[in-house]
């Protein structure tokens, strides 16, 4: 008799809840079909029958306590299906194609989505539970009813948890503080992550739990009274300036509560969010309107006004946000959204998905899940499920800072982070390069402090480089290890050697000699730009920071409106060029070898200046030896004429050239001209990105003519690639037309 009452019972409860949950899908979904709703009710029944679980309820109870917040959620008829069937591959003798058969592909992609999660065999529960949460980012990128169903599973075990052994209790609960509350939080779904934290609260901390609600109950009679008060208040006023609005008191979330306490390091006193009023208006007009009528009622907080409708927050949520303190002193908070923002921070991505064939996600459904997809494509080389699960508590941890770019890019940061982590986040160039940063519309020092919200700004100039005292203030391991590499790949003593040849050589123009300037005058320059010191000011000039000609001119003032001489007179053939720039002999022999004749003396022709990786031939000279021209050069021609001149001839290994103590066996000169704009900074520019290409600059010399210039320049080279390399980096250079090599010097 007995087991026929429970049967009775367990009909009665089972049906009731399924007409409760048909009535709330037809209410939230107006006009849909919801007859698979039924079927996958009975479906469910049939599977289930005899199954219980640890509360003693008939395990039908979970499928639809689980629908029952699809329902809510608003979710499509197919998704509500997926929810009543989401166990029934795991637990029953039920499969894939079973579904597929009765329901459709799209039901049965959803429930297999579900299913995987849960179905895999590793050697420890926290390697399942890794790759369990692997396998739930996977799916989310897929179909995002995928990780909604499983939301609203763990709502409902953790609604039910009361009923397992403490052991699994805490262990379900602080995966759900982990794991499932910030994934609620990152689509922008406040409601649920609320309750997640909550339930899960009571269990990972009981005595903290206690602590907190006793505060919070012990305040909640007068804070009833004085919100409920203040709402009247507030409607009143707002009725009187013409502002349509719903206005709510609400009493700040346990958990939320307690989080606030040990970062802040407060008493429940001086948490001035503790009690709120929500203001809900019909247009985003209307919530600026009602803000000032707030502020006419109560004084504001300093720093506590926040405007998350212009500057949303990385899950979209927006809202205006103020702390006014009433008569008597007491603060409390006032949240202003339409009802579109409203029903978005309660329900975030759940409140817009709509499920069609083929229909893409809306742009906000794509920004909520852009940042999985940026998991998923930085964990595809992790095969430790263990490494994956810390990756993404990283990810996921809500101390971290949220930031946009002026795009809407969500870039995620570590606590404090500066501009320059968000430059290096972005991209290693962006960060090599920044000069500056812009929050929010503002210049602010690269050492700021970043927050959640703000939109950042990195300001860039090509051939500015990183400062050592970078890494005294970043705060990302991406930041910090580039920042290392570049210094450790250009060396502090290559720079400071070409600052001192550059400004040398800009001295010798005004016939100045650099050993009459005093040392004083030079560390005072640098005092001025803010250096450590005069190594300091030759490495700048030397990475092209600060050009030669603007030193000279603070160091020696004199120089500042004098007239440059012209060149020395040009010593006839390369002989001349290099003997100018460094003196000694030009010969070639040491680099270049003639197949089988290494006694003839060697040295590369004028008219193309071939440099090491280019296609060369010789050709014998009477009494010079061995003229080496690029297979290139138009002078080669000449040389089919008499074939008997002609000669093998080849590029000896750096490694012998530099035995040999040929000079030029590392570097070439090389004069290339860039056609640009004539505009400010251009200069600096360009032999900002040749000094980062670790390339010394022999000469320049300019021309302009209406608004265009003409820049040749004399550079040393190792190679062809690198000679690419420089000719590429010049040609992105904001003005730069066209840039050649010129064969002859």
């Amino acid at each position: 008799m007995a087991t026929l009452r429970q049967q009775i019972a367990t009909n009665v409860l089972t049906v009731t809840k399924f007409r409760d949950l048909m009535k709330l899908a037809a209410a939230n979904r107006p006009g849909e079909d919801t007859e698979i709703i039924r079927k996958a009710y009975d479906y469910s029944l049939k599977h289930h029958t005899g199954q219980t679980r640890a509360s003693g309820e008939p395990y039908l109870v979970h499928p639809l306590e689980v629908a029952h917040v699809l329902a809510e959620m608003k979710l499509d008829a197919h998704a509500i299906a997926a929810g009543l069937l989401h166990d029934a591959i795991e637990d029953t003798e039920a499969t894939r194609e079973d579904i597929k058969k009765e329901f459709g592909d799209q039901v049965a992609h959803i429930v297999e989505g579900v299913t995987k999660i849960d179905m895999i065999d590793f050697a420890s529960k926290e390697e399942r539970q890794a790759e369990n949460v692997r396998k739930m980012v996977l799916a989310m990128v897929d179909d995002i009813r995928v990780v909604l169903i499983k939301l609203a599973d763990r709502l409902h075990n953790m609604r039910t948890l009361e009923h397992l052994p403490p052991e699994r209790q805490v262990q379900i609960a602080r995966e759900t503080l982990d794991i499932y509350a910030p994934i609620a939080h990152r689509l922008g779904m406040g409601k649920v992550r609320g309750e997640l934290e909550d339930l899960a609260f009571r269990y990972v901390d009981p005595i903290g739990y206690k602590q907190v609600k006793e505060a919070v109950e012990a305040r909640r009679k007068t804070g009833e009274a004085f919100l409920k008060k203040t709402v009247a208040t507030i409607q009143e006023r707002l009725k009187e300036n013409g502002v349509e609005a719903k206005v709510e008191w609400r009493i700040k979330r346990l958990y939320s509560i307690h989080q606030k306490l040990l970062r802040q390091r407060i008493s429940v006193d001086q948490v001035y969010d503790l009690l709120a009023v929500r203001i809900v208006t019909k247009s985003v007009k209307d919530c600026y309107a009602a803000l000032g009528a707030i502020h006419a009622l109560w004084r504001p907080v300093p720093g506590r006004i926040k405007d998350f409708i212009a500057m949303p927050r990385p899950n979209l949520y927006q809202s205006l946000h103020t702390t006014v303190v009433v008569e008597g002193g007491t603060p409390f908070e006032v949240q202003i959204r339409t009802e579109e923002m409203h029903k978005m921070a309660e329900e975030g991505i759940a409140a817009h998905w709509r499920y069609k064939d083929g229909s893409p996600v809306s742009a906000k459904d794509e920004k909520r899940l852009a940042w999985l997809r940026q998991v998923v494509e930085w964990q595809q080389d992790v095969s430790d499920p263990n490494e994956f699960l810390s990756t993404l508590k990283i990810d996921l941890y809500p101390e971290e800072v949220y930031t946009f770019t002026p795009k809407g890019k969500v870039v995620v940061l570590p606590r404090d982070a500066t501009p320059i982590d968000f430059a290096y986040t972005v991209h290693t160039e962006v960060g090599d390069t920044c000069i500056g940063a812009k929050v929010n519309g503002r210049i602010v020092p690269l050492r700021h402090k970043l927050r959640n919200g703000d939109i950042v700004e990195i300001m860039t100039q090509a051939g500015h480089t990183p400062s050592r005292d970078w890494l005294g203030f970043v705060k990302s391991s991406r930041a910090r290890n580039k920042i290392k590499h570049w210094l450790n790949v250009h060396q502090r003593e290559r720079a400071i050697e070409i600052g001192k040849k550059l400004i040398e050589k800009e001295a010798r123009k005004y016939r100045v000699a650099l050993k009459d300037i005093k040392e004083e005058e030079f560390a005072r320059v640098a005092s001025e730009y803010g250096l450590g010191g005069v190594p300091d000011l030759f490495a700048g000039i030397g990475f092209g920071k600060y050009p030669a000609r603007q030193v000279l001119a603070r160091v020696a003032p004199a120089t500042a409106e004098a007239t440059p001489t012209p060149e020395e007179p040009t010593d006839t053939g390369l002989t001349g060029v290099i003997r100018r720039v460094f003196g000694g002999s030009s010969g070639d022999s040491g680099v270049i070898k003639v197949k089988g004749h290494d006694e003839l003396l060697v040295y590369r022709a004028r008219c193309c200046n071939p440099i090491r990786g280019e296609d060369i031939v010789g050709y014998i000279t009477r009494g010079k030896g061995v003229a080496v021209h690029s297979t290139t050069c138009p002078n080669v021609t000449n040389l089919l004429y008499e074939p008997e001149r002609r000669i093998a001839v080849e590029w000896s290994s750096k490694g012998a050239a530099k035995v040999a103590g040929a000079l030029g066996a590392g570097t070439y000169p090389v004069k290339i001209t860039v056609f640009c704009d004539d505009r400010a900074g251009m200069l600096k520019q360009l032999t900002a990105v040749i000094s980062d290409s670790n390339t010394n600059i022999r000469n320049i010399g300019t021309r302009t003519t209406d608004g265009q210039a003409q820049i040749d320049v004399v550079v040393d080279i190792e190679d062809v690639k690198h000679l690419e390399r420089i000719v590429s980096g010049v040609r992105k250079i904001s003005g730069v037309r066209e840039v050649q090599r010129v064969q002859k010097l």
